[in-house]
């Protein structure tokens, strides 16, 4: 599950779930839904491999959006489905979604880059919990 919430001039997301996994395909799916304003619309015809390597969970996480950021930035790539697998070097992840059309996808908000400002990756007694904010 993931939330939103207003950062000065930037939007935060805050994360909760499960398993490091589950925060990690939550925490880009909060970024998609802060790109396109309706993600259900992406469709999940594509299908992209992403390999992020590190051990420390902030620091995956960090880099982690920013790929799943840099794959709109490059190739306008829009996800909706994600897989993520995390091991002692990194995580390995699938997503699935389709290249932006004007047409059919609304874009939300212009990220320029998902920041390192107030991030926090840490297990609680339910799971993971994570904030991170990018600025728009």
């Amino acid at each position: 599950m993931y939330e939103m919430f207003e950062h000065t001039a930037d939007l935060g997301i805050h994360v909760r779930a499960a398993t490091l996994e589950s925060l990690l395909v939550d925490a880009a799916r909060g970024l998609t839904a802060v790109i396109a304003t309706d993600p259900g619309r992406i469709e999940p015809t594509v299908e992209e491999h992403f390999a992020v390597a590190g051990a420390d969970p902030a620091w995956l996480l960090l880099d982690w959006v920013a790929e799943v950021h840099a794959a709109f930035e490059v190739r306008r790539m829009l996800f909706r489905d994600f897989e993520v697998a995390v091991s002692e070097s990194g995580l390995e992840a699938t997503a699935r979604g389709e290249r932006y059309d004007p047409a059919r996808h609304s874009l939300a908000h212009e990220v320029k880059a998902v920041t390192q400002h107030d991030l926090a990756v840490q297990p609680t007694a339910d799971g993971w919990e994570a904030r991170f904010i990018v600025d728009i």
